[in-house]
């Protein structure tokens, strides 16, 4: 018998179906370890996702860079970390559009907390 999925308001939960779900999207986000993949992406955006399979939801967004978008759509936020870093975003940036903060505000939350 399986577990109740579990939920918390405002937040898409990383779990095996996601994993399922954001495969080819987190697949083509690893491949931003190397440059050259980098700079691939960089030049044609459409043919990059397209050898990568990436569904209509992720391909949109990918192109509107949304990553709250590219969560719910099986992204994983460490995944995600590289195709963010093509823009020169890193996980604080990342963390403060995961909050509706700015990236100053997100900064200061965290030093607020100890963090």
């Amino acid at each position: 018998m399986s577990k109740p999925k579990r939920e918390i308001e405002g937040t898409t939960i990383f779990d095996g179906e996601q994993a399922r779900k954001g495969y080819a999207l987190n697949k083509m986000c690893f491949s931003f370890n190397d440059k050259e993949n980098r700079e691939a992406f960089v030049a044609d955006e459409d043919a990059y996702c397209a050898k990568y399979g990436l569904n209509a939801q992720q391909r949109e967004a990918i192109r509107s860079r949304d990553v709250l978008a590219l969560i719910e759509a099986g992204g994983n936020a460490y995944y995600l970390a590289k195709f963010a870093g093509i823009f020169g975003l890193d996980m604080q940036d990342i963390g403060a559009q995961q909050t509706g903060m700015s990236k100053e505000e997100f900064k200061a939350h965290l030093v607020a907390q100890g963090q």
